[in-house]
């Protein structure tokens, strides 16, 4: 299961967070443009990874548990980063909080559902747009306006583009939340189904079958 070339992929998201860090930590353009690569990388194997379960019929509940949680813990760490490293604005604080606390509450919400219901959260088309505009933004940010100096482009205002992508991808965020916490709400009040009564074997044993 973990040989699995999706589930591979998914993990080396996760593989990715230290070397990621440690490049935004060394203060420099030429690790600054490598952290940009690294996760335009990352960012790719997130669509590969459920491309490749479906066209090699290599889906597992391990891969569908796994893959949301890499993707929060990359987009965690690189906002937690950019935060730390004062690479983010005043203004582009409140974007950043906004991100943070959608991935919770909709972590909790599948938590929720999972373990009560036995049902999960769709993705959404919506929030597809969202993320990828989520990963441009950071990739963006991770840049910086000394990436496009290095680059010779400094006429583009990098870290404003991503500040700017960054608003958009919160106001998006805010929408799909918003969705995603009323379907939970709606499966959350539903009556839950009634258990299929035991048979007589299964009464004599003192539990039901399996």
């Amino acid at each position: 299961m973990l040989t699995d070339l999706p589930n591979v992929l998914t993990l080396s998201r996760i593989a990715a967070i230290p070397v990621l860090v440690a490049l935004v930590a060394v203060h420099d353009p030429r690790t600054d443009f490598l952290a940009c690569l690294l996760f335009a990388l990352a960012g790719l194997t997130d669509y590969l990874d459920g491309h490749l379960a479906r066209t090699r019929r290599q889906m597992s509940d391990f891969g569908r548990m796994l893959d949301p949680i890499a993707d929060k813990l990359l987009v965690g760490a690189t906002l937690m980063m950019l935060v730390g490293e004062q690479r983010l604005s005043r203004w582009g604080l409140y974007p950043a909080i906004v991100i943070m606390l959608r991935e919770i509450l909709v972590s909790g919400l599948r938590e929720y559902l999972a373990g009560v219901r036995q049902a999960g959260l769709p993705v959404t088309r919506l929030s597809k747009w969202k993320t990828g505009v989520q990963m441009g933004a950071l990739g963006l940010l991770l840049a910086g306006d000394d990436v496009a100096w290095l680059l010779h482009i400094s006429f583009l205002p990098i870290g404003a583009m991503g500040e700017g992508m960054l608003w958009i991808a919160a106001l998006l965020t805010l929408v799909t939340g918003w969705d995603y916490l009323t379907i939970g709400v709606r499966h959350a009040s539903a009556p839950l189904p009634k258990p299929l009564p035991a048979s007589g074997p299964a009464r004599r044993e003192g539990g039901a079958e399996a």
